[in-house]
């Protein structure tokens, strides 16, 4: 990245078309910056000696700006239909619903996720990382402003646990069990949403952390399918189980990192009485630490096999530090942070 400048220059306006997004006070400003963010990040993700690159950002390409023109369409309607010394409740409701359909679309939300692991599968580590927490803040934080909990939305976060806990069972690429386990994700993040600003923004901190430790080993130790992680013998059991553990707190499983923002959800969405959501949501979450299992299940056997004719990865002392680093913040950050609040 710092010997080409040019990717740094759609690096800066790519974060800058977020900014503008969410910082605008117009539709048509969101709008506007949500088109500058597209076009930077498809020069990012193309790549001329890779075929999957290129695929992948024009499927990206063509379903972004089909949710772009929805959102700009729904907006120019919303704006002729409505009046302001005259509001018709049902028509706001209709305005709403298509400008957050549009939205969902941008974000890869279930039933709008068929292009998201496909693309996911394409990119290469970093700009998948970026697809799975950057591209989702200007779309979550424009939901955000006319999020109201209602059949609607209850159903996207209902379909979005589902899909994203069933879609990722038959999968052997890791980048599409993430791309799964994004849409789950998201599921959490609307329903967090229905709670509170800090909790949903809370939620994707800890998300994006959990999936840039992942990223980054994966990345480290050039793994993209799971078979791979079996016949991993460079590294000492007692590292490479810490390493995977760190899936395991993106799951959700207590007592790890990524269980604390799950806690405070379903504590919140039992308060608000959406009792019969939040269950679905908690065994569907259930179904994603199994494939999380079975992907990691070669670091966690007591007794395991190893197989003689792979050649070992050499990996650098500084990665492996830093991965080892974020997998202990992950497995222990909800201890430090309990001990951290019983002190002060």
């Amino acid at each position: 990245m710092a010997n080409n400048p040019t990717k740094f220059l759609f690096l800066l306006t790519l974060m800058g078309g977020t900014l503008i997004s969410t910082s605008a006070n117009s539709w048509f400003g969101a709008w506007m910056g949500l088109e500058i963010n597209l076009l930077s990040f498809i020069p990012l993700m193309t790549n001329s000696k890779n075929l999957f690159s290129t695929e992948a950002s024009l499927k990206y390409f063509l379903v972004q700006a089909l949710a772009s023109a929805s959102l700009l369409i729904t907006v120019i309607l919303g704006s002729l239909i409505f009046n302001p010394s005259l509001p018709n409740p049902s028509h706001l409701t209709i305005i709403n619903t298509l400008i957050s359909g549009a939205l969902l679309l941008k974000m890869g939300a279930a039933p709008f996720h068929f292009w998201f692991p496909g693309v996911m599968e394409g990119l290469n580590w970093s700009n998948g990382l970026m697809l799975l927490t950057w591209q989702k803040i200007a779309p979550l934080m424009l939901i955000s402003y006319s999020f109201k909990m209602n059949t609607f939305f209850s159903l996207i976060i209902v379909l979005s646990v589902l899909i994203g806990s069933l879609g990722g069972f038959n999968q052997t690429s890791i980048r599409k069990i993430l791309a799964y386990s994004s849409i789950n994700h998201l599921g959490w993040l609307l329903a967090a949403m229905a709670t509170g600003e800090s909790i949903w923004t809370t939620y994707f901190l800890v998300y994006s952390f959990l999936s840039f430790a992942i990223i980054f080993m994966m990345n480290s130790f050039k793994l993209s399918h799971i078979n791979q992680i079996f016949s991993l013998n460079s590294i000492n059991p007692i590292n490479k189980f810490a390493f995977f553990v760190t899936l395991l707190s993106l799951g959700g499983l207590p007592p790890f990192l990524g269980f604390m923002p799950k806690w405070i959800v379903i504590q919140n969405m039992v308060t608000l009485g959406n009792t019969f959501v939040i269950t679905l949501m908690v065994v569907t979450t259930l179904i994603t630490l199994f494939y999380y299992l079975r992907t990691t299940f070669g670091a966690f056997m007591l007794t395991y096999s190893e197989t003689l004719w792979t050649s070992p990865t050499v990996l650098n002392s500084q990665l492996y530090s830093t991965s080892l680093l974020l997998a202990i913040l992950s497995t222990l950050g909800l201890s430090m942070i309990s001990l951290m609040y019983s002190i002060f």
